[in-house]
């Protein structure tokens, strides 16, 4: 990841068949324990090279937006390596990895959406909320409330579909969305329109 945000490239990486090697340059002295993980480990280094093409086709979308681009996938980079402090690194680095790919698809549209829900939360006037749902591995929900997007990740539920981001909560049951949005403020019951 270093080549690939320090000259907005992709380097070829000499430690796996050029399809097969992630984008780290593997040939550089490596002082974190994580990318020396990633270069030994054929699973973590495809998946590094599939987050390389992602993040290219994100950055191709965003436009006006890439310098935040930048900063999200430098931040991130940092939270990847920090997984050497984990008890089991390889699969802190993996969730890493699935996280960000995932997020990247949803955030910057480059899978379609394969559902979208409509609802109207109580208010005055009533506020509709959109959620769009993106097949992603983890699932992932894009979902719109009062001129606020946010992202969300699959979470456990006993029934319904359930999504989690930040400090929101969003979670469709038999065509009611119940609607966690602002800390402090009571869970909205949102009907299907």
């Amino acid at each position: 990841m270093r080549a690939l945000l320090a000259s907005g490239a992709f380097a070829a990486s000499p430690c796996f068949a050029a399809d097969a090697g992630p984008s780290i340059d593997c040939s550089a002295k490596l002082t974190r324990s994580v990318e020396r993980h990633i270069c030994s480990d054929l699973k973590l280094a495809t998946l590094d090279r599939e987050l390389a093409a992602v993040y290219a086709s994100a950055q191709a979308k965003s436009g006006q937006g890439a310098p935040d681009l930048t900063a999200t996938q430098r931040a991130w980079v940092v939270s990847r390596n920090d997984c050497w402090k984990s008890n089991d690194m390889p699969a802190c680095v993996l969730r890493a990895y699935r996280d960000r790919i995932s997020e990247l698809q949803a955030r910057y549209r480059l899978l379609e959406p394969v559902g979208t829900g409509r609802f109207l939360c109580p208010g005055t006037p009533p506020q509709p909320v959109v959620a769009e749902f993106f097949a992603t591995d983890p699932p992932t929900a894009m979902v719109e409330f009062a001129g606020v997007t946010q992202f969300m990740r699959v979470a456990p539920s006993g029934s319904g579909a359930r999504y989690t981001g930040g400090n929101r909560r969003f979670w469709e049951h038999q065509g009611v969305a119940l609607l966690s949005w602002d800390i402090g403020k009571p869970e909205l019951h949102c009907s299907k329109q």
